[in-house]
């Protein structure tokens, strides 16, 4: 992991040495998200991402653009809770909410004048991690932050347009490469993060 951090370090080095044009903005989007692994009937939770970024220009080809986000994330699952007035087992959905402060460092390519394609690392720092059981006429959120790990790891893949010099659009897709559960010592349950968002940026 400290390789991928490197080579993060060791491209924005490059690309600000060797730009033609540097352009910044801002950006923000609908996440779609879920946890892959160890989770059994997990389904998508609806969340966000915000921030800014730079579009570091090498040729007309080609551009590195590192981003700050800030991304909600997580996914949801169907458990059984007890049900003290029914005296009985009822069905129940668990939320788990996740917030990281994302870094990706995307490598774009414009196959056509305004139609890029891209890819790239992304670092996460995890902000927060709560978690939301809902069902059996009660609703209940505990912090679980002890739970997952500070740091996650993943790469981006996605697609842009450019609308006008100023406005775009974007489609990516994260996939996480790391375990973020904090396991104990004997325990091998993974879950990773898994993201698709939407995003509209603008120029300044």
């Amino acid at each position: 992991m400290k390789k991928i951090t490197l080579s993060i370090v060791a491209v924005l080095a490059f690309g600000f040495a060797n730009a033609q044009e540097v352009k910044f903005g801002v950006k923000g989007g609908i996440n779609l998200s879920t946890l892959t692994g160890d989770m059994e009937d997990a389904s998508s939770k609806v969340g966000f991402q915000v921030g800014g970024f730079a579009e570091i220009k090498l040729s007309d080809k080609f551009s590195v653009q590192p981003e700050l986000l800030y991304s909600t994330q997580g996914a949801k699952e169907k458990s059984n809770v007890f049900d003290a007035d029914a005296m009985e087992l009822v069905s129940a959905d668990f939320t788990t909410k996740l917030a990281y402060i994302n870094v990706p460092v995307m490598a774009k390519y414009y196959v056509a004048e305004k139609f890029s394609l891209e890819a790239g690392p992304q670092i996460g720092f995890l902000v927060s991690a709560k978690g939301k059981m809902s069902g059996g006429g009660d609703s209940q959120e505990e912090d679980i932050k002890d739970f997952y790990k500070s740091i996650d790891f993943g790469v981006n893949f996605g697609a842009g347009y450019d609308f006008t010099e100023n406005l775009s659009a974007g489609v990516r897709y994260n996939l996480g490469l790391s375990n973020i559960l904090e396991n104990e010592a004997g325990d091998n349950f993974k879950n990773k993060n898994s993201v698709f968002s939407l995003s509209v940026g603008y120029k300044f």
